[in-house]
């Protein structure tokens, strides 16, 4: 992914969904209203910089009463762009492939898992989202206008999936596979890495 989104560091972007997650926990017990100072104790960054943060986007609080949840909330849902919904697809039907099929919150964050592929035949559709071959991944991505690809196949199957998937129109993709990928121009790619946030783990249990 790019360092910057326009002016705005990415480091910015990145803090945006830990307010959104507090908001809804906030909204979810019934707190209508609060301040940067509450928000700071919360989420454990400066109230001066949760303010910074979002004067980035726009001036959403007011002087003497801070913020009312649901509207900042709301407007966050805009920033982040899961106020629409994008059609996503999993490639790579293995275990971590159908347990982010499963996982119902992707469509509350606007990401609609519509179907799964992966090479091997006869695998049972999961959560009643069909599995396809791998021979159909272009055309169905055309046709229903797919944006999203999740990718959880090998490291030494990554590079050819994203680009079949990125050359059939796909914008955005998630990768889990254990392969660094490149965002060619005017696609967004986030590499994640779950062996790296279990040795950074391992380094804080081992200084305890």
């Amino acid at each position: 992914m790019s360092k910057s989104s326009g002016n705005i560091s990415e480091i910015v972007i990145r803090r945006m969904p830990v307010y959104y997650r507090y908001l809804q926990e906030l909204i979810d017990s019934g707190v209508e209203r609060i301040s940067s100072k509450d928000l700071s104790a919360i989420t454990g960054y400066s109230a001066s910089q949760i303010r910074q943060d979002l004067n980035n986007f726009g001036g959403f609080g007011q002087q003497g009463y801070g913020y009312n949840t649901i509207d900042l909330k709301d407007q966050i849902e805009k920033i982040l762009g899961i106020d629409k919904s994008y059609n996503t697809i999993v490639i790579g039907a293995g275990r971590l492939g159908q347990a982010i099929a499963r996982y119902k919150g992707f469509r509350n964050s606007g990401f609609n898992v519509i179907s799964l592929f992966d090479i091997k035949d006869g695998i049972d559709d999961i959560s009643g989202i069909k599995v396809r071959k791998m021979e159909d991944l272009e055309n169905y991505i055309e046709e229903e206008k797919v944006e999203v690809a999740i990718i959880t196949v090998p490291r030494e199957a990554c590079e050819d999936v994203a680009k079949r998937a990125i050359d059939a129109g796909v914008r955005g993709i998630w990768n889990f596979a254990p392969y660094d990928l490149e965002a060619p121009s005017g696609v967004v790619v986030e590499n994640i890495r779950l062996n790296d946030s279990l040795l950074t783990l391992s380094y804080f249990m081992k200084n305890l």
